[in-house]
């Protein structure tokens, strides 16, 4: 194990890298498996699915469960087409964001809830909805608030993705990751109750997933809608997703209107790569998703606006639809989150692609099969940028999501590989530290620091072996979601990729959720040095 040392002028920073975990956890049948951590950290749940929430309403008693059922199965339950529901839907708490807030209010007038807030949207279940966890409540009756079921127009919710905070129009941003006519964003203030508001009507309609700002109020969104399976290339889908920037008209109002921009990249051919809507075996291997997945070329990248509010109004529209068009955007193999590179000024977001999720793909690493991380160079005052591989996925590195910087030149991507690819490659989902620095073409490169083997908890165990009989309606394994590392300042001094994180010092927290099964939420903390 190694030790860390510390450098005590600037606050207590990490002088190594936290110790790689070896292996992932494998995956046995009816076998739950423990969490294992770089040895350097520990982690607590700060929530669970089965916590009720203290104001329980639209089929929402807890943080992680409907109320169609038990919270367990039954002993010997077996789901039919007669009797799908054996278990409650789980409604799988997703992306976090911390916050540090005063004279925050809740359900109960009388209580004290805190400053301290950790908001997140839920992807599943009978109905959408967002929660506050609020982490000072030193009893389990105020932990869990549920903020909304509903929109302003007393309308349900959508399941949500991705979720971020906005500074200057003091609301959360929402999204959705549904398909082209049914996603989008929804904005939502802190107070209790949240007053939580459509605004398809300025960003589009997409299958979007993460949700970036800026230091001048622009959206980088970024999309997640799977392609179709091709033919000659069965295991394999084409590239269906977009990359979107949102210019608001003013960021203290967003329903104002504004811009909404597709990120185009250049082929080495001297033309734009664009959706190839005549054959889905060609979108998936040609030579320019070839070159995508190529290290060290460079590609020269435009923003396209393919909507604005001053020409074309507020009713909303597909936005995937016109990324499609003949001037539109590239399309990549579903790439779910980027974030901010701390201290670039807001020039450097990185975003992951999660690929096939299949080792059967006949992509394979050569056209993007098992995914990649992308370094996009940009400027908030410009269209143009380039684009380049960081890095190229392979079987035991695939299927990356959610992300979160860890110091200013460290980012964390962690696998959503399911069911499917664990079974194939016996190894559940992990969390790795991949160093921006580093050119991972070189044939001498470092592998990615492993800080998370996660493991399987019983009832994921439990769901994992239903998954697939008729009616069962829940998820199996648990996949890694909601990595977070943030001070929690809710200025725009405190955007994600303003300052340069100083993990488990100064404020800064870190935070993850192991989906599906029990749904736990936790806060990861160091053993070599505490803030208390």
């Amino acid at each position: 194990m190694k030790i860390l040392a510390l450098t005590l002028a600037c606050g207590v920073l990490f002088a190594a890298d936290p110790t790689h975990v070896p292996k992932a956890n494998t995956k046995v049948a009816n076998t739950p498996r423990p969490h294992v951590l770089s040895p350097e950290f520990y982690e607590y749940p700060v929530a669970q699915g089965s916590m009720p929430v203290e104001n329980p309403a639209d089929h929402v008693p807890y943080y992680g469960y409907n109320d169609n059922g038990p919270l367990l199965p039954a002993p010997g339950a077996v789901p039919a087409v007669d009797k799908p529901v054996i278990e409650a839907s789980k409604t799988e708490p997703d992306k976090n964001a911390y916050l540090v807030l005063p004279r925050q209010s809740g359900p109960d007038a009388n209580y004290y809830y805190g400053q301290h807030f950790l908001f997140q949207g839920h992807e599943t279940g009978l109905n959408g909805h967002f929660t506050r966890v609020n982490l000072d409540a030193l009893d389990a009756d105020h932990r869990i608030t549920l903020m909304a079921t509903q929109d302003i127009n007393k309308k349900a919710l959508p399941i949500f993705d991705g979720i971020t905070w906005y500074p200057w129009a003091q609301r959360f941003l929402l999204s959705a990751e549904l398909s082209g006519t049914t996603g989008g964003l929804w904005q939502a203030t802190l107070d209790y109750p949240s007053q939580v508001e459509d605004i398809s009507g300025v960003v589009g309609r997409g299958g979007y997933e993460g949700i970036q700002a800026d230091n001048q109020g622009n959206v980088i969104i970024v999309e997640d809608i799977g392609g179709t399976n091709g033919t000659k290339y069965p295991n394999a889908k084409r590239p269906n997703s977009f990359v979107y920037r949102f210019i608001p008209t003013n960021p203290y109002n967003l329903t104002s209107g504004g811009k909404l921009q597709v990120l185009q990249v250049m082929g080495r051919s001297g033309k734009p790569i664009l959706f190839n809507s005549a054959s889905v075996d060609d979108s998936i291997a040609n030579p320019d998703m070839q070159d995508l997945h190529t290290y060290h070329l460079t590609f020269p990248t435009k923003w396209v606006t393919i909507h604005d509010t001053a020409v074309s109004g507020f009713t909303p529209f597909d936005a995937g639809a016109l990324a499609k068009g003949s001037n539109g955007g590239t399309p990549f193999k579903r790439p779910e989150n980027g974030q901010f590179r701390p201290g670039s000024d807001f020039t450097e977001f990185y975003f992951d692609e999660t690929g096939d999720t299949d080792n059967r793909t006949q992509a394979g690493t050569q056209f993007g099969g098992y995914g990649s991380i992308f370094k996009l160079k940009l400027s908030p005052s410009s269209d143009d940028g380039t684009l380049q591989l960081l890095y190229l996925g392979d079987q035991e590195h695939t299927g990356l999501d959610n992300c979160t910087f860890f110091d200013e030149n460290k980012i964390i991507f962690v696998e959503d590989a399911g069911d499917t690819l664990h079974t194939q490659r016996n190894a559940l989902d992990s969390a790795y530290l991949f160093d921006v620095r580093v050119d991972y073409g070189s044939p001498n490169a470092p592998k990615p620091i492993r800080i998370i083997a996660e493991g399987r908890d019983p009832s994921a165990t439990i769901d994992s072996a239903l998954s697939g009989l008729a009616g069962f309606q829940n998820e199996g394994d648990n996949e890694i979601t909601g990595i977070h590392i943030s001070d929690g300042d809710p200025t725009i001094d405190g955007l994600l990729g303003a300052s340069i994180p100083t993990p488990f010092t100064n404020g800064w927290r870190f935070f993850w959720t192991a989906q599906h099964g029990d749904n736990v939420t936790f806060e990861v903390k160091s053993k070599v040095r505490q803030n208390w």
